[in-house]
């Protein structure tokens, strides 16, 4: 063996060049691993906050001429359809596939669409989206986009636009009405092509489901759901409840 020491020890060699090598490996593997991490870690931020984005947020101008009938949107996402001096305020928190809230709607959707053309009550409708699963479509979700679509275009019509959508309210369980329908029963109320847009592009879908949200976590538990002035009411005594409010008592 020679002991040369300027002679290269080729195993040596060998040696470090394999361990370097594996020290390069687990460098390579480490920055992947921690490549991995990162993007998993954006991809899930990303998501919630997708989940969390509330998306637009519809909006209503203000009636121009004093003491007519307008329209706003309120905390709790409640369209709000009424005159300034209305002393009495009807909310009513309804699904438009739900089968009970048509037959409401039937009974008193007159009386609500009076009393707000007389100044009597303002009318909050507070339109959710539980029943997506009653269709193949997620047609509560797409209805109640259209009601922010048709009140934030006019809200003079909205009370008319209501009733038309419960009167052809589709039966659960089926395809729910597609979106050129909804477009076109908001057109057969007075509603502009400028509204189908709104309807067709799902525009406040996001807005519906933080609603949809909100009304279940404030302790609503079916449709519909009616309050006066604050206090929940049997549907039956709807009338009286905005006498005895508007009197005072």
């Amino acid at each position: 063996m020679s002991n040369n020491p300027g002679r290269t020890n080729p195993l040596l060699q060998a040696e470090r060049a394999d361990r370097n090598r594996k020290i390069l490996i687990q460098v390579g593997v480490a920055a992947v691993l921690i490549g991995l991490v990162a993007a998993i870690g954006i991809g899930i931020a990303i998501k919630k906050a997708e989940k969390d984005d509330p998306g637009p947020s519809p909006t209503i101008a203000a009636a121009q001429a004093p003491g007519a009938v307008t329209g706003s949107i309120t905390d709790n996402g409640s369209i709000r359809i009424g005159k300034p001096e209305a002393k009495v305020t009807v909310r009513v928190v309804a699904d438009l596939q739900c089968p009970a809230c048509k037959a409401f709607e039937a009974t008193y959707g007159k009386v609500l669409e009076d009393a707000v053309n007389s100044g009597t009550a303002a009318v909050e409708y507070n339109i959710i989206s539980f029943l997506d699963k009653a269709s193949t479509t997620q047609y509560s979700t797409r209805a109640a986009n259209a009601s922010y679509c048709v009140a934030e275009q006019d809200p003079t019509k909205y009370q008319a636009w209501l009733s038309t959508m419960f009167a052809q309210q589709p039966p659960e369980g089926g395809n729910g009405l597609p979106d050129e329908k909804l477009v076109e029963i908001a057109k057969s109320v007075g509603y502009t092509d400028a509204v189908a847009s709104c309807i067709t592009d799902h525009t406040y879908e996001k807005f519906v489901a933080s609603t949809t949200n909100k009304a279940f976590d404030s302790g609503i538990k079916s449709t519909p759901t009616v309050f006066v002035n604050g206090q929940q009411v049997n549907p039956s005594t709807l009338e009286q409840a905005i006498a005895a409010a508007a009197a005072g008592q």
